[in-house]
C-alpha cells in the first residue's frame, strides 16, 4: 500500500510541475486584424507614393490616351522569379496610374522581364519589347526589390521600350515586418 500511494504522489507532483511550467510558457495567439487597423496599413499609401512620384516625372512626357504596360516586380536576386510582394506592387502602382488617367495594359508575363547585360546592368527583354510594340505601348512600369534582414527596399522605373531609356525612377523601403515577410514567402 506504500508503494502505490508514493507512486500516486510522484505522479500527482510530476503533473502539477508540468502543468505549472506549461502556464508560463507565452502562448502565441493569432490577433485579430480590425477594419480600422486594416485600412490604417501604410503599404498602399507607400506604393501610391511611389506611383505619385513616377507620375510627376513623367507628366508631360506620356499622353494618357496612349497605352502603358506594368510588369511584375521581381526579385533583383533572381529576375525570373517573384511574390505576391512583387505582385500586389505591380497591381498598386498601375491603379495609381489608372487613377491618375492613363490607360495600362496589365500583362502577367511568363518569363524574365529583364535580362542581365555585362555588368549587372539590366535591360528589358525582348518578349517587352515587341510586346510594348504590338499594344502601341509607349512606355513600360518596371520594378525590383532587394530583401535584406530589416527591410525590403524597391527600385521602380518607367522605361521606354524601344530604346531601353529610363524616363523615371522611385527607391524606396519597406520594414521587413510580419506582413511583408510572409509575402516575400508565398508563391514564387
Amino acid at each position: 500500500m506504500r508503494a502505490p500511494r508514493f507512486l500516486l504522489t510522484s505522479l500527482t507532483s510530476a503533473l502539477v510541475l508540468t502543468a505549472s511550467g506549461c502556464a508560463t510558457e507565452p502562448v502565441s495567439v493569432r490577433k485579430e486584424v480590425s477594419f480600422a487597423s486594416a485600412a490604417a496599413n501604410p503599404l498602399i499609401p507607400s506604393n501610391y507614393a511611389a506611383a505619385d512620384s513616377l507620375l510627376a516625372q513623367v507628366r508631360g512626357q506620356l499622353a494618357p490616351a496612349q497605352a502603358l504596360i506594368a510588369a511584375t516586380v521581381v526579385n533583383i536576386d533572381a529576375l525570373e522569379q517573384s511574390s505576391t510582394l512583387g505582385r500586389l506592387i505591380s497591381e498598386q502602382v498601375s491603379a495609381r496610374f489608372t487613377l491618375a488617367g492613363y490607360r495600362m495594359i496589365e500583362m502577367k508575363f511568363r518569363n524574365n522581364v529583364y535580362m542581365a547585360r555585362d555588368q549587372g546592368e539590366l535591360m528589358l527583354t525582348r518578349e517587352i519589347r515587341d510586346l510594348a510594340t504590338s499594344h502601341d505601348a509607349q512606355a513600360v512600369v518596371v520594378g525590383t526589390y532587394a530583401q535584406s534582414s530589416e527591410m525590403v527596399f524597391v527600385n521602380l522605373k518607367v522605361i521606354q521600350p524601344e530604346t531601353n531609356v529610363v524616363m523615371a525612377v522611385h527607391d524606396y523601403a519597406l520594414p521587413l515586418d510580419s506582413m511583408t515577410r510572409s509575402m516575400l514567402r508565398a508563391g514564387r
